[in-house]
C-alpha cells in the first residue's frame, strides 16, 4: 500500500469548501506525539471550513486521521484550523 501525502489530502478536501482557495496555506509542525497540520484560510472562509457546531471540521479530522499510516511507530495526525482570533 502506498503512503498517503497528508498535506495533499487536506488541500484536496478543503479547496472545494472555500470561496477564496488562493488564500489557503497549510503548514506542518512535528511535535512529540503528533504530526500537526495548521490550515490557514481567508477570514471569511473560516466558518465554511469549521461548519455548524464544528461538524465539517470534525469530518475533516476523521478522514485525515484515517488516512495516516498504521505502522506501530507512526505518529498521530492533528489538524488545526486557524480561526484568526489569536
Amino acid at each position: 500500500m502506498t503512503e498517503t501525502n497528508i498535506e495533499t489530502l487536506i488541500r484536496d478536501l478543503v479547496t472545494p469548501l472555500l470561496k477564496h482557495p488562493a488564500a489557503l496555506t497549510i503548514s506542518q509542525e512535528d511535535g512529540g506525539r503528533y504530526h500537526q497540520y495548521i490550515v490557514n484560510v481567508a477570514q471569511e472562509d473560516v466558518g465554511r471550513l469549521i461548519g455548524r457546531q464544528g461538524h465539517v471540521a470534525a469530518a475533516l479530522r476523521t478522514v485525515v486521521e484515517g488516512a495516516r499510516s498504521r505502522r506501530s511507530n507512526s505518529k498521530k495526525v492533528r489538524l488545526l484550523i486557524n480561526d484568526h482570533r489569536h
